[in-house]
């Protein structure tokens, strides 16, 4: 069954190049971005998974932990973490899991019917502190993510759960935000300060802080 924003991540127990994990144990009173890549020793995916461990001081301060997935075993993951290196310049600094089963792929529907393989596809779940989904993604197996653009995302989402704003198409950390439509612009003045009404269903006001 395809999991929808808002419903509960599901938990599992795994073998991992870090040792063994209960999920939720493991990312306790952190965010999470739980990704699967198709295969290992393939070209995109060790680009991908370069990218990741790149960014993990990044990761790291919004409080977010990182972990891939594919359906290769631990013996497989462990050879190919040093071209991850390699490639990537950075070493590799989060868990693999091994999913030789496909019991976690397809707990997370991450098998794509009808590609003539069992190969897991590109996804990516953003999963919160609370353990609820949050963001999901579904990349074809030909195409690289951008890793950027989830750190964006995780940033929108953690300012978005702090004060009653939306944010609007491109945005990027420090650029102004959307007043919450629940919200009246006499209301958003008081909170915020200035406020900018294009319509009276748009406003504009400073990101505000933490």
């Amino acid at each position: 069954m395809a999991l929808h924003l808002g419903d509960t991540a599901p938990n599992f127990q795994a073998d991992t190049t870090d040792g063994p994990i209960d999920f939720h144990e493991w990312k306790k009173g952190s965010w999470a971005v739980f990704f699967s890549h198709p295969a290992d020793y393939t070209p995109v995916c060790t680009t991908e998974l370069g990218a990741t461990a790149k960014l993990n001081d990044d990761f790291v301060a919004r409080g977010v932990k990182t972990i891939a997935i594919s359906v290769d075993p631990i013996e497989d993951h462990k050879g190919w973490a040093p071209d991850i290196g390699d490639v990537g310049g950075t070493d590799l600094n989060f868990p693999i899991i091994a999913d030789p089963d496909k019991k976690v792929s397809e707990l997370y529907d991450m098998i794509h019917p009808g590609e003539g393989d069992t190969s897991s596809v590109r996804s990516v779940f953003i999963i919160d502190p609370d353990n609820k989904v949050r963001l999901t993604l579904t990349y074809p197996k030909s195409v690289g993510r951008n890793f950027n653009e989830i750190l964006r995302v995780i940033d929108a989402l953690q300012l978005t759960d702090l004060a009653p704003v939306a944010t609007p198409a491109d945005w990027q950390p420090g650029d102004r935000v959307i007043v919450s439509v629940g919200m009246s612009t006499d209301d958003a003045k008081e909170r915020f300060g200035e406020v900018e009404e294009v319509k009276p269903y748009l406003r504009w006001t400073a990101q505000p802080s933490a």
